[in-house]
């Protein structure tokens, strides 16, 4: 399962924020897990929710092959474990085959993670094109279903009453629900996505096919919510019993996280639909231009007087060389102002520091995510100071358009 700006998506955020002492450090990964390693540079985590789930699948799988197997004894839990993993790893193929699209169509991939449910690859942005976007949740099931046959192949060549045997079967038909779940055209599945791609394709509109394929979803999730059970209990010759309240569960877990996936996904599109009014230019605070040996009450009086919220440190030559930090200000007492200069208040322009004031949207999120800051040197096209732009101010603003798509 694919995650991206069409369903549910973690990635769209407001830029993190760097330290109050200027050092901006770079904001650790949050919810990710365990880091088990790393695929085209993208990190691939497994959730603590993997090892419940292991768990859950060795303790039935064994039991599967108390009555298959007999003489494996308490060995059969063993090989259980063994299934356990090697189902994730097919899993983690489901996933990767998502990323190496995602890449080919230059669109970047925050994780892969591995948690209760199967996994999900992070992709930050959306596709481009509706073509774009069916391939991208294509190749997923594709893989899921070619890993399938594989392993149908490989009980051709074994004794079917042995390890091995059971083993290739147990993973060929986990592999083959695999394929048919994700092919459900519902979000946040990546039959899903494939929906979204077509009813873009056909209205031109790639909202509409987030709201076709968001309401698909939930239907679906009901469905689930519905007919798990009942075919548990038609199974059971209407006979209650404890698997039957294992599989409504189970059945009422499943709907939830397709349901609260679906509305994710459609309150992400309606997030994007707005982002464009972030725009730097607007955003931005009016600042003027001191020497480091300014003295702060002296800086802040032609602030007023010029109407601005910023300073901006300058050379002789009139180039920005820093920018004087808002916290630090406010950290200083009034009565100290007129002795304390503002170069002891500012941090040093780094590379990425200067954003452009044309930048809108996610492009203007994605720039000041690249270089976390408390504030940024905002520039005209031609290089000209503009102001500066508080990440406060951004955030501020983020919160308002996620409240307006809720």
């Amino acid at each position: 399962m694919s995650e991206s700006g069409g369903p549910p998506s973690r990635s769209t955020r407001a830029p993190g924020r760097g330290g109050g002492d200027g050092t901006d450090k770079q904001p650790r990964e949050p919810g990710g897990g365990i880091l088990m390693g790393r695929f085209l540079g993208v990190p691939i985590y497994v959730a603590p929710s993997w090892f419940l789930v292991a768990a859950l699948i060795t303790w039935v799988f064994g039991g599967q092959l108390d009555t298959v197997l007999p003489e494996l004894g308490r060995a059969r839990y063993l090989v259980s474990l063994f299934f356990a993993v090697a189902f994730y790893a097919s899993v983690l193929v489901h996933e990767l085959a998502h990323t190496v699209a995602a890449i080919r169509f230059d669109l970047p991939v925050r994780r892969i993670q591995l948690q209760f449910f199967g996994g999900v690859s992070e992709i930050e942005k959306d596709s481009d094109t509706p073509g774009r976007e069916f391939v991208l949740a294509f190749v997923g099931p594709l893989l899921s279903l070619l890993l399938s046959g594989a392993f149908f192949g490989g009980m051709q060549l074994v004794d079917r009453g042995t390890v091995p045997g059971v083993l290739l079967a147990g993973l060929m038909v986990s592999n083959l629900i695999v394929a048919i779940f994700n092919f459900l055209p519902g979000l946040p599945l990546d039959g899903g996505r494939m929906l979204r791609a077509v009813v873009w394709k056909a209205s031109g509109d790639p909202m509409k096919g987030t709201v076709a394929a968001a309401w698909a979803g939930r239907v679906l999730a009901l469905a689930v919510l519905i007919g798990m059970p009942m075919l548990s209990y038609l199974r059971g010759n209407g006979e209650s019993g404890a698997d039957s309240l294992t599989d409504a569960l189970l059945a009422a877990v499943l709907a939830a996280i397709m349901w609260t996936g679906a509305g994710n996904g459609l309150r992400m599109a309606r997030l994007r639909e707005r982002l464009p009014d972030l725009r730097a230019r607007t955003l931005t605070r009016r600042a003027v231009p001191v020497s480091s040996d300014t003295p702060l009450s002296e800086a802040l009086r032609r602030a007023n007087e010029a109407g601005a919220r910023a300073l901006v440190v300058v050379d002789g030559k009139g180039d920005p060389t820093a920018l004087v930090r808002e916290s630090a200000i406010i950290s200083v007492p009034e009565h100290r102002r007129p002795w304390v200069a503002v170069s002891g208040l500012s941090h040093d322009l780094r590379p990425g520091m200067r954003v452009s004031a044309d930048l809108t949207g996610e492009d203007l999120l994605d720039t000041l995510r690249a270089t976390p800051s408390t504030e940024y040197l905002v520039v005209e096209p031609t290089g000209e100071i503009y102001g500066v732009l508080s990440t406060a101010d951004v955030e501020r603003a983020f919160v308002a358009a996620m409240s307006r798509a809720a």
